[in-house]
């Protein structure tokens, strides 16, 4: 259940980021109140994965694997493109994600 926790909070993160961007500018009614009920659930089921995990350990994750998954809705549905230097940095960043969650003592599983 904990992982279920953190994974819906990158999901409802990743799925108000991408209802940002179509609100226009908090122009469009129907985005903004899809965007503003995603980051809700996405902030309620992190303080939830925060029962199970370390803050910091949760934060990186959440914020990682946002960071990733919202490029992939970028280049997907919004069809924008991402240069090298932007590929090797979120490739960094993912990198990041999985050592810590694979190596580190501090993830505690």
């Amino acid at each position: 259940m904990k992982y279920l926790f953190l994974a819906l909070a990158i999901l409802l993160e990743v799925i108000g980021s991408g209802f940002l961007k179509a609100s226009n500018g908090f122009t469009k009614t129907i985005p903004v109140v899809v965007l503003v009920i995603a980051y809700l659930g996405s902030f309620y089921f992190l303080s939830q994965a925060l029962k199970y995990f370390p803050l910091g350990v949760v934060y990186a994750v959440w914020a990682g694997l946002g960071i990733v998954l919202t490029a992939l809705v970028s280049v997907f549905i919004f069809k924008q493109t991402l240069d090298l230097p932007a590929i090797i940095g979120i490739a960094l960043i993912l990198v990041g994600v999985v050592v810590m969650n694979g190596f580190s003592k501090t993830a505690a599983h």
